[in-house]
């Protein structure tokens, strides 16, 4: 199905999006305004996910 091609790829970057947070934190003097942007990021994409999983149910 389309859908769960597109819902795993969405997790995809989700995920990706978790590892360049975390790594963001791990910097001494991480970008405060970059990190904001990253977790934004991460919310619509699982915002997404969740929509498109309510739409396979």
């Amino acid at each position: 199905m389309a859908l769960d091609a597109r819902i795993r790829e969405l997790g995809s970057r989700h995920q990706s999006l978790e590892q360049a947070i975390q790594d963001e934190m791990r910097r001494p003097y991480a970008d405060e305004l970059r990190l904001k942007e990253l977790k934004r990021q991460k919310l619509r994409l699982k915002e997404q996910i969740e929509t498109l999983s309510d739409q396979l149910h």
